[in-house]
């Protein structure tokens, strides 16, 4: 539930993605990695697209504002993506935008 309206699917919220993109260092077995990120948001919900080997992740906060990665498991074996970069990826956002 969103603001008290619970929508019947995804495509009800208008979600916006920011023109300008940012990057996100990662240290991820030895090596230190750089990844394309932009801005999501749809009111007081916000996602981050990013681009993993060409694949689009998008990143969004679960209710503890853990970051968890939102990507089929066709676009995971296609695209052979490590799923331990990918929580490497949500710890990293996690790091930076996680208010105490």
């Amino acid at each position: 539930m969103v603001s008290g309206y619970l929508a019947k699917n995804v495509e009800e919220f208008e979600f916006k993605k920011m023109e300008e993109s940012f990057f996100i260092d990662v240290a991820y077995l030895g090596k230190d990695l750089e990844f394309e990120g932009w801005l999501i948001v749809s009111g007081y919900l916000h996602k981050i697209e990013m681009d993993i080997a060409g694949t689009k992740v998008l990143f969004e906060p679960d209710e503890e504002r853990n970051y968890r990665a939102l990507v089929s498991l066709d676009d995971v074996e296609r695209a052979r993506l490590d799923i331990g970069l990918l929580q490497a990826i949500a710890s990293r956002l996690e790091s930076l935008l996680k208010v105490s």
